[in-house]
């Protein structure tokens, strides 16, 4: 049985596991944190409830690590500087970026989904809009086959 006492639907390893990826790549961006110490520290935390550890790990050390690449995709498809995001939609867009452009085992439109629910829950009201608009426009430039084959 996969479901909470209230009734909604229990998150699954994954999603948490970018849940977490996403408030590290926060903490990286607004603190100037460590990765190491943010990947780390959330290993350590014993209250997070069920994530995928591996995928988290992935996620927060590879969209850090190729952040400046990963910008480069994202900037031509924004409507403003990349400076001028939200944090949430700049760490939202590069997990996205990163998955996109690493990941391609995962079917683009989970990694969209994905960032949109993200977008929702972390982000300003409208803010799951402008990700969807800028995660399709990449997917259709580093998954144009997987796209195209839609």
């Amino acid at each position: 049985m996969n479901e909470k006492v209230s009734g909604t639907p229990a998150k699954s390893a994954r999603h948490r596991a970018r849940e977490l990826a996403l408030q590290g790549i926060y903490q990286w961006r607004m603190a100037g944190s460590d990765v190491a110490g943010i990947d780390k520290t959330t290993r350590d935390e014993k209250s997070l409830g069920r994530y995928d550890v591996e995928l988290f790990s992935q996620l927060l050390r590879g969209a850090v690590g190729q952040h400046e690449t990963l910008e480069a995709k994202i900037a031509p498809h924004l409507d403003r500087k990349l400076d001028e995001l939200s944090p949430v939609e700049y760490s939202v867009l590069l997990l996205g970026a990163y998955e996109l452009a690493n990941l391609p085992e995962i079917p683009y439109r989970v990694v969209i989904n994905e960032g949109v629910e993200l977008a929702k829950t972390f982000g300003g009201s409208d803010g799951h809009k402008f990700v969807n608009g800028v995660l399709d426009k990449l997917a259709m430039q580093l998954r144009a086959v997987e796209v195209a084959a839609k």
